[in-house]
């Protein structure tokens, strides 16, 4: 007779305020025969506050591949396993992706308890278009990643909506400046809980107020990139172009990047032009240097 196989379940959790779990949450999580927690920790204060007594083992960014094949052994056998993020839904900024797509990929029944979601309600408080929005995660901490995520997005027009630890919130907030320009800006911090904060204005306004570093969860809601001039009758930024690159001994990607974010304008549509001007061969005095 063959074996009954378990089930996955995804459940989302708080996001800071403890009633926010749903009835169905909690059902699942006192029906389920193991729980895996990203921080057994922060999950062990969720279940008690619901009186949930269930075996709780931890799935985090430092697990190893064993872990996910050992989830999903468990429910080829029959086993109920549910996974918990320490907020909101798993899978977003966090090693619950991994483990879905291998369910997926290995046909696991899987079944989402939808929850709370710091994208959403940042999303609805920013008071910034909720839609389209992209979700962007957390930048990389440092190096060349980081400098190629911040160009990246720097032409995408919908909003953007990131996490950020605490401790690097100002040093993104001078890279958005940077790269993307003195947009407008919400940082949205201990959202749900009793010392929740909402500071919304445009990135320079909110460097010069906030300290280098802020406690709490932070979710960073940012304008999207302005609309491209380059289809409009306004042309003149053109001529600007072109007195700008003359007085500047920059590299065609610095020049399109310091251009576009002083004038509100696509880097990629600044980068095409000044292209052109370098091989207009009848224009010798374009001063920017190769790539």
């Amino acid at each position: 007779m063959k074996q009954k196989t378990g089930k996955l379940y995804i459940v989302g959790t708080p996001i800071g305020n403890l009633q926010d779990i749903t009835y169905r949450a909690v059902e699942t999580l006192r029906s389920v025969s193991t729980i895996f927690a990203e921080d057994t920790r922060h999950t062990r204060k969720l279940l008690s506050a619901y009186d949930i007594h269930k075996p709780l083992y931890p799935y985090h960014d430092h697990s190893s591949g064993k872990v996910i094949e050992y989830i999903i052994s468990r429910v080829r056998r029959g086993d109920s396993i549910a996974i918990v993020s320490d907020a909101g839904m798993p899978g977003f900024s966090d090693p619950g992706y991994e483990l879905i797509k291998k369910a997926i990929d290995e046909k696991i029944p899987i079944s989402i308890i939808p929850g709370p979601s710091a994208i959403l309600t940042a999303l609805l408080l920013s008071g910034l278009p909720p839609y389209p929005f992209s979700f962007l995660g957390f930048p990389p901490p440092r190096g060349s990643k980081r400098r190629s995520f911040f160009e990246k997005y720097s032409d995408v027009r919908s909003t953007l909506v990131l996490f950020e630890a605490p401790h690097r919130f100002h040093k993104t907030l001078e890279d958005i400046h940077r790269y993307w320009g003195n947009r407008k800006l919400a940082v949205t911090r201990e959202l749900t809980k009793i010392h929740e904060q909402v500071i919304r204005g445009k990135v320079e306004e909110i460097l010069s107020k906030t300290p280098e570093t802020i406690k709490g969860e932070i979710t960073l809601v940012v304008e999207g990139a302005g609309e491209d001039k380059e289809h409009t009758q306004d042309d003149s930024w053109i001529d600007e172009l072109e007195t700008f690159i003359h007085s500047k001994n920059l590299s065609a990607s610095e020049a399109a990047r310091v251009f576009a974010r002083e004038h509100g304008l696509s880097k990629k549509m600044v980068y095409k032009k000044i292209l052109e001007l370098r091989e207009d061969k009848n224009d010798t005095k374009v001063n920017i240097t190769p790539d």
